[in-house]
């Protein structure tokens, strides 16, 4: 966190823009939010409880990165993106090859952006297998820099 005032970084949407890219146990950490027909209710509470632990075990979040699984309506699993293992979190890890597009504009446009992300992946012969959402500033932020950009990345091998 740079300030107070700043809670989120500002994002530059162009190193994520119609990518292609390989991890390799990329390390997250993961928890649950709980949400009501894909709405999260709980993600500030999980975001924090996750952050609190990263800090404590002195690690680093690369990119500021946390990535949504909606794995049903009323779950989504989050992870968020670190440097090193943390103690007492559940540690995960990522690998393969992923696909990435970067949308802008209220959440409500989230469906549309799915079925362009269907189609993009589509064209480029590829097979999603795996979605995940990266919403790279809370509403208060987005609000604050005029930009609200989320992040398709999906799972393509």
């Amino acid at each position: 966190m740079n300030n107070k005032s700043e809670c989120c970084p500002r994002f530059n949407p162009a190193p994520w823009d119609d990518k292609i890219f390989s991890w390799d146990n990329k390390k997250f950490i993961k928890d649950k939010v709980f949400t009501v027909f894909y709405i999260p209710i709980n993600f500030g509470s999980a975001i924090k409880k996750m952050m609190a632990k990263i800090e404590k075990a002195g690690a680093e979040t690369p990119d500021w990165m946390s990535l949504s699984d909606h794995t049903s309506k009323w779950n989504m699993d989050l992870y968020v993106a670190v440097d090193r293992e943390v103690p007492g979190a559940e540690n995960a890890t990522l690998s393969g090859k992923f696909l990435s597009k970067v949308y802008e504009g209220d959440f409500k446009e989230t469906g549309k952006w799915c079925k362009d992300f269907e189609d993009y992946a589509e064209n480029k012969g590829l097979e999603v297998k795996r979605w995940y959402m990266w919403y790279t500033t809370c509403p208060k932020c987005a609000k604050k820099y005029g930009k609200n950009y989320v992040v398709i990345i999906a799972k393509v091998e």
